[in-house]
This record gives structure tokens, sequence and C-alpha cells, in this order.
């Protein structure tokens, strides 16, 4: 479905087969590189069903599509500039296919707004925003599988740095008045979502 569903993304702007299938090995490589355990093929899978759900409320399909596949596309924990550097990376290859400069400026806006997840005048972010952060409405078992899976990807850092940085994110989206921007997301996530986080914060304090 992954595959699939970029391939016919792409054929709306090029016939070029070599071209098509040089984009999605990159993609796949990236997703794919040592030390991914969350932000793998798997994530934009379900980012992808999410956002299938609500297509006939999102204004621009391909720019969302595009942001989904690339929003993460660069991740390395030791960096704070994996979004801008995703982004830059989708504006290369959206331009070698030509895609009109409106949709591109949608999808690296869309990349960089995952940086602080706060709520966006442009309605499409917000629902990709809210497919993002799926997860933390996901049952508890799945939500700690999550957790798991993130701090394997932050290795590289002893526990008591992890705990500090971890805690700090979750604050993050306990002070936000609703995690979900959108309704369909809200209704769907927003109360299983923040007892997963507080309990996993208690977890951290404990």
């Amino acid at each position: 479905m992954l595959k699939i569903t970029f391939m016919s993304l792409l054929d709306r702007y090029t016939s070029d087969e070599l071209l098509k299938n040089n984009f999605w090995a990159e993609i796949e490589r990236y997703y794919s590189e040592q030390g991914r355990h969350y932000h793998t093929l798997l994530h934009l899978e379900a980012l992808l069903i999410h956002l299938s759900a609500v297509k006939s409320d999102i204004a621009c399909w391909d720019s969302t599509l595009f942001c989904l596949y690339y929003h993460d596309i660069i991740y390395d924990v030791k960096r704070s500039d994996n979004e801008e550097k995703s982004a830059e990376l989708a504006v290369q290859r959206m331009t070698e296919l030509e895609i009109p400069d409106e949709i591109i400026e949608l999808c690296k806006s869309q990349i960089l707004a995952t940086k602080s997840h706060q709520f966006s005048d442009y309605q499409d972010t917000n629902y990709f925003l809210d497919a993002d952060l799926s997860i933390l409405g996901q049952r508890w078992e799945i939500y700690n599988q999550y957790t798991v899976q993130v701090r394997k990807e932050y290795a590289i850092y002893p526990d008591l740095l992890y705990k500090i940085g971890r805690k700090k994110a979750l604050k993050h989206f306990l002070d936000m008045d609703r995690i979900y921007k959108t309704d369909y997301f809200h209704q769907q996530f927003e109360a299983e979502a923040k007892l997963n986080i507080q309990q996993e914060a208690e977890q951290l304090n404990a």
C-alpha cells in the first residue's frame, strides 16, 4: 500500500520509471536505517491509514502525501534540525519532479510544522500533525511499545539525560489545551493520549 500510493502520486507528475523507482528506493533506504525503531516505514503506513480516513476533508492531498513520505526522512537523534533537513530534501525531490511551487511550499511548511506541533491556520497541516501523533492515543500496550522503540532510538544517551528530555517532551503535550487540533482526531484519541502520557510521566518519575 505504501509503495503503490507513492508510485501513484509520482505518476501524476512524471512517466520516468527509473526516477520513480530511485525516489522510492531512497525513501526505503532512509526509513530502514540502522538505529530506527519507531520512525520507520511502519510509521508511514500508520500515517497513511489515518490520513486516508479523512482524505475527503484534506484540501491538497498531494502535498499531504509528499509530507507523509518525507517528514522524517532525515532522522538523527543527535541533531536538532531534522525537520529542516527533511524539508530541504523534500523540496529538492519535488523540484526535480517539477511539482507546482504552491504544492512544494505547502509540503515544506507542513514538514516544518512537525517540529513544534502547534495549531495551524491551514487545516491540512492540523490533520497531518494529528495523524503524526495518533500513536499517543492508542491503547496502552501499543503506546508502551512505542516508548520502548523511542528509547532504543535514543540509546546513545544514558537514562538520566534521556529522562530529562523525554519528560520535557511529555510536559509539552500535557500543557496543551488539547493535543489534537481537529475534531476527528480529538474525539478518537485525546482522552487515551492524556492518560498514556501521564502514565509514562509517572513511570519516568518513579
